[in-house]
């Protein structure tokens, strides 16, 4: 793999001379796959290219409750995308099936991009409280509709003094 993809090119590591006081280490994406499993604490950045990037944000999602609420960021030079790391799910979509959650977080990722933080800060917040509430994710295997959780999610938002245009 080293010698095969584009992940050995020496490009991410430029910056290193410029910016001693983070830490940068490379691994191949097999390793890097492994340590995150054993020890996901020990990574705060994950500096990845698009076919890798995509496999291991689903390999973090499954670590942290499934697809359905992990958010993720594309970030470019002028350009950013925010999205909900399953994607579009286009085989569930108006099944009232999706797990809303991981939208939700992308607004807090767009809104951090572009500005301050205060209401990111209360997306999270109110994602966190559904959360510890006991919202159903993967981990806990209980269903429950997109409805039923994005009304969940407003109440929560609410609850914390957020205000929400929603039915």
């Amino acid at each position: 793999m080293k010698l095969s993809d584009a992940s050995s090119s020496p490009a991410p590591g430029r910056w290193r001379s410029t910016t001693p006081a983070i830490r940068y280490e490379e691994r191949i994406v097999d390793n890097a796959c492994m340590q995150l499993v054993r020890r996901p604490q020990a990574f705060d950045v994950l500096l990845l290219e698009n076919l890798y990037g995509d496999i291991v944000s689903d390999l973090c999602a499954g670590l942290v409750g499934g697809l359905g609420i992990v958010p993720g960021a594309n970030l470019g030079v002028r350009t950013a995308i925010f999205e909900a790391v399953h994607g579009t799910a286009p085989d569930i979509a108006g099944k009232n099936l999706a797990n809303p959650l991981a939208a939700s977080s992308r607004a807090s990722l767009l809104l951090r991009h572009v500005g301050p933080a205060p209401r990111a800060d209360a997306i999270d917040r109110a994602v966190s409280r559904l959360l510890a509430r006991g919202a159903p994710d993967a981990r806990s295997r209980r269903q429950a509709t997109t409805s039923a959780v994005r009304g969940r999610l407003i109440a929560s938002c609410r609850a914390i003094g957020l205000s929400v245009d929603a039915p």
